[in-house]
């Protein structure tokens, strides 16, 4: 089973796009197999917060719509995380902007839910592991998260 933790740290995200975050996540963490106790925190925050996240760890800066940290991902020299009996695996944390989910939603012609629903399950896919560095891991990942948006019902 999928624990997952909402932080609003905008105080603007309704309960229902909390409960659609987490339906989706549940949804895409029974598609994609994964069994036993499992636990990932998503928090929303403005373009103003995000930027200062994306500035720190990923050297840009400037606002994005979604960053990942798995926890499961090593670094050099770090030791491995042995999953226990009893013990949830924490796949890591999703952090999403409202103000620039709010703008990709008009841009692309939907509403902020499914924006917002989009960005946690792209968020999630990337803890898992998926990743669209090459145009090969783009088009798995792509058509993983497309498989998925489909099979939940949330489409454009």
């Amino acid at each position: 089973m999928l624990e997952i933790y909402l932080i609003d740290e905008t105080d603007s995200i309704n309960d229902e796009i909390q409960q659609l975050v987490s339906n989706i996540l549940k949804h895409a963490a029974s598609e994609e197999g994964i069994s036993g106790e499992a636990e990932v925190s998503v928090t929303f925050m403005s373009d103003d917060e995000i930027t200062k996240v994306n500035a720190e760890y990923r050297g840009m800066n400037q606002p994005t719509d979604v960053i990942s940290f798995a926890l499961e991902e090593m670094s050099e020299g770090e030791v491995a995380i042995i999953a226990q009996q009893g013990i949830p695996v924490v796949l890591g944390d999703i952090i999403i902007s409202v103000d620039t989910a709010e703008h990709q939603a008009k841009e692309y012609g939907h509403d902020i839910n499914r924006e917002i629903g989009f960005l946690a399950l792209h968020g999630f896919l990337h803890l898992l592991g998926y990743d669209h560095l090459t145009k090969e891991d783009e088009v798995k990942m792509f058509g993983r998260q497309k498989e998925i948006l489909h099979s939940y019902g949330l489409e454009r």
